[in-house]
């Protein structure tokens, strides 16, 4: 593996085949496929696929989000301070392009994608219909530096398809194929999961073998 194609990619390592640049971490690290929905101050409606995604601490009511500072779905978090996080499943791995490229702010992206709405219960921008669950978030706080914007939302509403549950409410991984992404030079690939049937309970974590935020799980069933 060596030679001008690696070139720019690549840090040669004398004992250890080679090491990857920074920004080649993606193709080692699946990352997830999310799709944000947000709507304008005059209502018009707006997509953005995704990566940059991650809770913020159990029980995961916390959401934060990093944004390049000229991004219209940013533009709108800061206006009407909402959005919809997406739970995308492979089967719209078409739809991450449409809703990747470039669009004018005054163009309605669930259209130009082909992608229908699904009402919000408690937040103004709309769910996008087919993905496999819907996060309904307001924003709580971002943190801005030089290049990027880190957003922290609050998850108030989270709802997920019944097609994608198993009896005991747990995600079925194989119904629900949530959509990842790897990178390489070459671009995008995509990919899902895979179910390994082993479970550990979080109480395994900890010295006396109480889960703390078992009553977070717990409360209204």
């Amino acid at each position: 593996m060596e030679g001008d194609i690696f070139r720019g990619f690549f840090l040669k390592d004398k004992e250890h085949a080679l090491l990857l640049k920074p920004f080649m971490r993606e193709g080692l690290m699946p990352l997830p496929v999310t799709f944000i929905s947000t709507i304008s101050r005059t209502g018009i409606r707006n997509i953005a696929p995704w990566s940059c995604v991650m809770p913020v601490l159990r029980p995961l009511d916390l959401i934060c989000a990093a944004s390049a500072k000229k991004r219209d779905t940013l533009a709108n978090i800061r206006e009407t301070g909402q959005f919809v996080l997406n739970l995308v499943g492979a089967d719209l791995q078409d739809k991450v392009i449409p809703t990747a490229k470039y669009s004018a702010p005054d163009v309605d992206e669930f259209v130009d994608a082909g992608l229908d709405e699904k009402p919000s219960a408690l937040v103004k921008p709309p769910g996008i219909a087919g993905c496999y669950a819907w996060m309904e978030c307001e924003r709580v706080k971002g943190f801005e530096e030089d290049r990027y914007v880190l957003i922290v939302g609050k998850v108030l509403r989270l709802e997920v398809s019944d097609d994608v549950l198993k009896p005991d409410g747990s995600l079925d991984i194989e119904k629900a194929r949530p959509l990842l992404i790897t990178g390489s030079k070459k671009g995008m690939h995509f990919c899902t999961l895979q179910d390994l049937g082993v479970s550990e309970a979080f109480s395994a974590m900890f010295p006396d073998g109480k889960d703390p935020f078992e009553k977070k799980y717990t409360e209204g069933i």
